[in-house]
């Protein structure tokens, strides 16, 4: 099931010349939902900080279906689609709060990484298990 990660206004400052919200403000909207969606699955700072852990995006691939204008509310669903032992495939799609459309969709890969060592490093096992129970679910 998917699950609100973020929400949020579209301000004017936010859009281009052509009138809608640009590029780089649906990347920074998608970045602060994957925060919010990792902190659901246990990968919060403090984990990341006691452990010297963190995530690195390895692939971000954007699709976008219909503009957003300044005034407009958005929200941002995210949803694991894949668990490797090292790699986690997350979707993200971004709504119109109120029209209900969809705006934008983010499918992202991100790597679980040791930061002292500057390598991947395998998930934790009780992780992994939540998060392929929550997919299984999906399907």
């Amino acid at each position: 099931m998917s699950s609100v990660t973020y929400k949020g206004a579209v301000y004017p400052w936010q859009c281009d010349h052509i009138g809608h919200m640009n590029v780089m403000w649906y990347v920074g909207k998608f970045d602060e939902a994957n925060w919010n969606f990792l902190a659901t699955l246990g990968l919060t700072p403090t984990y990341f900080a006691e452990q010297h852990r963190g995530m690195a995006a390895v692939q971000q691939n954007i699709a976008y279906k219909h503009e957003l204008l300044a005034g407009n509310i958005v929200e941002v669903r995210s949803r694991a689609l894949e668990i490797g032992d090292k790699s986690l495939r997350l979707l993200h799609e971004m709504w119109n709060a109120e029209t209900q459309e969809l705006s934008a969709s983010c499918e992202l890969t991100v790597v679980h990484m040791d930061r002292r060592e500057r390598k991947a490093l395998s998930f934790p096992e009780p992780l992994r298990v939540a998060v392929l129970a929550e997919i299984s679910t999906m399907a």
